[in-house]
This record gives structure tokens, C-alpha cells and sequence, in this order.
């Protein structure tokens, strides 16, 4: 069974397309919360209100953090979206913490982010556009056989 860890973006489909792609392969997927103002309140839900901004951001990084390095240290594959709406920082970070140990990367962004990108891009075994790709890496990765 092929652990994926699909991180990165929250607001488009790709997981999804992914993650339909994938059906009948033996993989496993797992992801970041991607309910935008549950990962954002989390901890003040679960800690207590903050009286300032920073803390309450504070508070849910480092908890949403505990659902991160879990789900990159447990996976086989990580796959990195950056999309074109927002600046992810975090999935940059992501990417560094999975370069950093060692797990097979793969960076999903647009030709526009090319050159933002490009020490991430660098620490990555692949990158590639759209989610098709990465179906077809993990369909390679498990059976050795080009797409048809």
C-alpha cells in the first residue's frame, strides 16, 4: 500500500481529481484540513479564545502542525500544490519538511510560478501540472507501465 500525502492549496479540486484518478490503485491518501475556518479556528476551539490575532493564528499553526508532520512522516509520497490564487506558504514549508526527510516529493504548480519555485522544484523528483500527472506517476511508481 502507497502512502500519499496530498498538501498544498485548499481551493480548487485537485485532491479530489487525484484521489478519483487513483481508484483502483493501492494507495492511501491523506491531507491537511481543508475546511479553510476549521484549520483556522481549530485552536481556539479546542484551547480557548485568544484577545489577539497572532496567538489565535498561533494556537491553530501549531496544532494543525501535529496533523502535518503526522501525515508527511507516515507518507511514502508527498505531493505539494501550489496554486495560482494565493501564495502558499505553508505548502512551502511542507515541501521543505518533506525534502528535509527524505520522502519522495512532487510538486504540482502552474508555468507561471517556474521561477518562484525553483529551489523547491529542485528538491522535488517531480514536477508536473495537473493532477493526470501525478495519477500516472503513482499508477508508474506501482506498476512500472507507461500511461496508455
Amino acid at each position: 500500500m502507497l502512502k500519499v500525502y496530498l498538501s498544498g492549496e485548499i481551493h480548487t479540486d485537485w485532491r479530489e481529481q487525484i484521489i478519483d484518478g487513483a481508484k483502483g490503485l493501492d494507495v492511501t491518501f491523506s491531507a491537511p484540513v481543508t475546511d479553510h475556518a476549521a484549520s483556522d479556528d481549530c485552536g481556539i476551539a479546542i484551547m480557548g479564545a485568544e484577545a489577539t490575532k497572532f496567538w489565535h493564528d498561533h494556537k491553530g499553526a501549531k496544532l494543525n502542525a501535529i496533523r502535518t508532520r503526522k501525515g508527511i512522516e507516515e507518507a511514502d509520497i508527498v505531493v505539494v500544490r501550489f496554486g495560482e490564487k494565493y501564495k502558499q506558504w505553508n505548502a512551502a514549508f511542507d515541501a521543505g519538511y518533506a525534502a528535509a526527510l527524505g520522502k519522495s516529493l512532487i510538486v504540482m504548480h502552474g508555468a507561471d510560478h517556474q521561477h518562484a519555485l525553483k529551489e523547491v522544484d529542485a528538491a522535488a523528483l517531480a514536477v508536473v501540472e495537473t493532477p493526470k500527472q501525478v495519477v500516472q506517476i503513482l499508477q508508474y511508481v506501482l506498476s512500472g507501465t507507461l500511461p496508455s
